[in-house]
């Protein structure tokens, strides 16, 4: 008796598209005898398979359970269907649906397919710097509109000669339907310019520019979501001139290098660390220095860490090609004026970059999107992101719930901007700090890009509580013009519920949130920032904070940690005596200025931010008496840390106040008995550990909940974070912290719309 044949249709929805997943089903289809077809839609992927039952199965299995790698299935969908009357199975051509959307994968770094052939003299792509397939290259920064197919990309205006159309309509190839397929005949092309002249292309002008940094020039190399600035890495004076031009006075930069083998010789990696430097997504990862590297010392100053990435494009492969007398590694950093957005376009890139640099490297395949690199450090099994950007987004976060289309415009430092649907959360790309034109202007861009490649049009907008951010003036303005609710958050509200959505904590008991970080406007009109919340998505509750200290010069204030430092002096009723590295720093004028500001609370704004007590005692300590970039004070004290060190300074909880004077007088004790530094930064780091401690066992016992949430850019602080995880776990706390968005106000976002759809859901 003949087999009975069935039919299924099959609807899949994720990241389906551009990573390989039609020519899979075929090859998978054919493996299993099955007949039918599948196609790209606006939604997902359909697919319709004929064949016998126990066939149909063992596909399935294997279509759920053994994706292609870049591929992510969120949704499947089975339901009987009617033979088609397909002989074979086949691979339609795509189909558009209006309102429809779907995941898009972000930019993953060249796979080690391509990377052979790229340096196989016998392969026609050898030295080819746009070599891909589906398993790797250039995703977001490309697409235009969806279905990811070549017309709604940049590569629309190259037309694929007949060996790459071959590899393209082949579904047994590694490149069938790999959307930015080129070669050196039909494909991008780069070239070599300096001072609006023509020097060469192709291979020639990858060469020029090789030599170029030999000889300690600075250059812009355009990449796969913007311009980067580079140098030699291990040139001191070409990092200083880098530094002089880019006015990024110590800032750290990153630093390329060609493999892990070379990587190994200048910087310590942990097995997690190796994991992702060599992971498709090509973070940046912030790794410990060895001491016999020859990196200059300026790439990082003051700091025992380095960023290190490995090449992600053919490209930056060609740069780093090991050749006698070549440095090994390269800076690699954003191709910008301080704090402006990456160039992208080669136009822009001319008119901007041309006063920083020597020479470009160009091509002409157009950047769609800009990204800038992403940066992440290793936290016990897993990533922590630092700036989620290239080979992340636009990758959604699952949510557990369905949500209303709606937009939150995130905090005014590190932005990005969240827009959720269904049951999706895009979180935008790292934008950068809204505090120039441009960067806004990125920021209003990116937001019209989310809204029409994810076909959301916001219903509602939630913005944070600070009037001055313009992310929140956008909001407002924009919820005016529209008529839409606009729903206003508390920025560690938004912080402890951004934790909660990354570790996709769907219950409504409320978990205790430590939310630690520089600055955020409170409820009662203060800057808060060292906060013990209790609560959920909807709501919470206040419980501790750290005791208010005045902030002379408000943010003025934030530039000069000795004003912090002399403040908590003042406000601790300790002298300001001449020996102290503070008061040593700042004129005589300028102190009797700032007591009298003090005393008569002159613009003299509270705080209680735990952010501003690590530049504080940075200060007293002497390490930085005023900062070039954010958080620069607290990033030196943390890295003089001795790890040996297990003391640490009293303080005191009185009421729901955290009263962090008790400190001063043992901490300044020490420095006059010239106690090791190393020690000083530690017992202070394990005074905030034993703090943490305290307050959570005492909301403990007060609520009986033993969830703990941290969030907040001071857990940037790895030391910080490593211990207080430690001594919380040992202590029977079940602790939630960050893995996709980052801690700092790059996750504000997030949170923003989870508080934003719970208060809707109620």
């Amino acid at each position: 008796m003949k087999p009975e044949i069935c039919s299924k249709e099959i609807k899949i929805s994720g990241i389906v598209q551009g990573v390989g997943f039609r020519p899979f089903v075929y090859s998978l289809a054919s493996k299993y005898n099955l007949t039918g077809w599948v196609l790209n839609n606006s939604s997902g992927v359909e697919i319709l398979v004929n064949g016998k039952d126990e066939e149909i199965s063992s596909f399935l299995y294997h279509l759920r359970n053994n994706p292609p790698l870049l591929a992510r299935i969120d949704a499947m969908e089975v339901n009987d269907s009617k033979d088609n009357g397909y002989t074979q199975f086949e691979i339609l051509t795509s189909e558009s649906e209006p309102g429809k959307f779907l995941p898009i994968s972000p930019d993953v770094a060249i796979c080690p397919d391509c990377l052979k052939e790229l340096f196989n003299p016998k392969n026609r792509r050898f030295h080819y710097p746009f070599i891909n397939c589906t398993n790797c290259g250039p995703r977001f920064s490309i697409i235009r509109d969806i279905p990811y197919d070549r017309p709604n990309t940049t590569m629309a205006e190259f037309e694929m000669c007949s060996l790459c159309h071959d590899e393209y309509i082949n579904p047994l190839d590694r490149r069938f339907h790999a959307q930015p397929i080129a070669c050196p005949t039909c494909g991008p092309q780069v070239w070599f310019e300096s001072n609006h002249k023509h020097f060469a292309d192709g291979e020639a002008a990858i060469k020029i520019a090789r030599k170029w940094i030999s000889q300690g020039k600075v250059l812009a190399i355009k990449g796969l979501g913007g311009f980067h600035l580079v140098c030699d890495a291990t040139n001191n004076d070409a990092v200083l001139e880098l530094r002089k031009r880019k006015k990024r006075s110590e800032k750290p930069f990153a630093v390329m290098m060609f493999d892990m083998r070379t990587a190994i010789k200048h910087v310590r990696l942990s097995k997690i660390e190796e994991s992702l430097v060599l992971s498709k997504e090509r973070p940046i990862v912030l790794t410990e220095r060895l001491n016999n590297s020859t990196i200059a010392s300026s790439v990082a100053p003051q700091l025992h860490t380095i960023g290190i990435m490995l090449p992600y494009t053919p490209l930056h492969y060609l740069l780093l090609e090991p050749a006698q007398n070549y440095p090994e590694a390269l800076v690699m950093t954003s191709g910008n004026l301080n704090e402006e957005p990456i160039a992208y376009e080669n136009n822009e890139a001319l008119d901007r970059l041309s006063p920083l640099v020597d020479g470009f490297l160009m091509h002409n395949r157009e950047i769609h999107t800009r990204i800038d690199d992403s940066v992440a450090i290793s936290m016990k099994e897993s990533i922590y992101p630092i700036r989620r950007a290239r080979g992340y987004a636009p990758n959604p976060i699952i949510l557990f719930c369905n949500t209303p289309e709606t937009l939150s415009t995130g905090a005014e430092l590190k932005n990005t901007f969240c827009l959720t649907r269904d049951k999706y959360a895009f979180v935008s790309q790292h934008i950068g700090d809204l505090e120039n034109l441009e960067t806004l202007n990125s920021f209003e861009q990116s937001i019209k890009q989310y809204e029409q490649l994810f076909r959301i049009n916001p219903q509602f907008i939630a913005c944070d509580l600070h009037p001055d951010y313009l992310s929140t003036q956008y909001a407002l303005k924009l919820a005016k013009k529209n008529s839409i609710p606009v729903y206003q958050i508390q920025h560690h509200h938004a912080h402890f519920a951004s934790c909660l959505a990354d570790n996709e904590w769907n219950k409504k008991e409320p978990v205790i949130g430590v939310c630690f970080d520089g600055t955020g406007l409170g409820t009662d009109g203060a800057i808060w920032g060292g906060e013990f919340l209790f609560g959920n998505y909807q709501k919470y509750e206040r419980k501790y904070h750290l005791k208010y200290f005045p902030l002379p010069g408000g943010d003025t204030a934030i530039h000069h940690p000795a004003r912090i430092a002399l403040a908590q002096l003042w406000a601790a009723k300790i002298n300001w005596d001449s020996d102290l590295a503070p008061v040593h720093a700042t004129s005589s004028i300028d102190r009797e200025v700032l007591m009298n500001q003090l005393e008569q609370k002159i613009n003299t704004p509270l705080t209680s931010s735990m952010g501003r007590l690590f530049d504080a005692v940075s200060a007293l300590m002497g390490i930085r008496q005023s900062v070039n970039y954010e958080a620069q004070a607290a990033i030196e004290l943390e890295s003089i840390i001795d790890p040996q060190e297990e003391q640490f300074y009293p303080f005191e909880i009185q009421g729901g106040e955290i009263d962090v004077s008790p400190l001063w007088t043992p901490l300044i004790d020490d420095l006059h008995s010239n106690a090791n530094l190393s020690k000083i930064s530690s017992r202070f780091h394990n005074s905030i550990v034993r703090m943490v401690l305290e307050v959570c066992d005492k909301l403990r016992n007060e609520t009986g909940c033993r969830i703990i949430a941290l969030s907040g850019g001071v857990w940037q602080n790895k030391y910080l974070l490593q211990h207080t995880i430690h001594i919380l776990t040992q202590s029977n706390f079940s602790v939630l912290c960050h893995s996709r968005v980052p801690t700092n106000d790059g996750g504000i976002s997030l949170g923003q719309a989870m508080i934003l759809v719970s208060t809707l859901n109620k």
